[in-house]
């Protein structure tokens, strides 16, 4: 398999950054993603070209045992927060968030650093450390 570092290199030798990577299934089917930024837009040649770019080296060190489909794509406008350095690019953005405690925030995200958050809820602060947060992304009122 492929390991983030060396992803992390060829994307970025092609103008995006990596976000995440996720192997799922669905429908009886493996599927490995590759979430992908850029300071201008995502869109879906740019998604075209990296993946023709990426498959064959993919292939040549599979993510998984078997068939299984490759999806490059952006993470979205309401995207998964799972690192710090996605925190870190998110702040002053609002979020969503669950946390081990069974509470659950939308809030705005003032602060990130390597051990924990810092959002505003209802003119309170409050600081979560990483390991409390169970899922967070970002939130779009709609």
């Amino acid at each position: 398999m492929i390991d983030n570092e060396t992803l992390k290199n060829i994307l970025e030798d092609n103008g995006v950054m990596l976000y995440d990577t996720e192997l799922t299934e669905e429908n009886d089917q493996k599927i490995f993603r590759i979430y992908i930024t850029s300071k201008d837009k995502i869109t879906l040649d740019i998604c075209s070209v990296i993946t023709k770019i990426v498959s064959p080296i993919i292939d040549t060190n599979p993510p998984v045992n078997g068939q299984y489909f490759l999806e490059v794509s952006s993470p979205g406008i309401e995207r998964s927060l799972k690192k710090p350095s996605h925190f870190k690019n998110s702040i002053g953005e609002m979020v969503k968030l669950k946390t081990i405690h069974a509470k659950k925030y939308i809030a705005k995200l003032l602060n990130a650093s390597d051990a924990n958050i810092i959002i505003e809820d209802k003119n309170k602060q409050i600081t979560i450390p990483y390991d409390e947060i169970l899922k967070a992304r970002t939130y779009i009122q709609w």
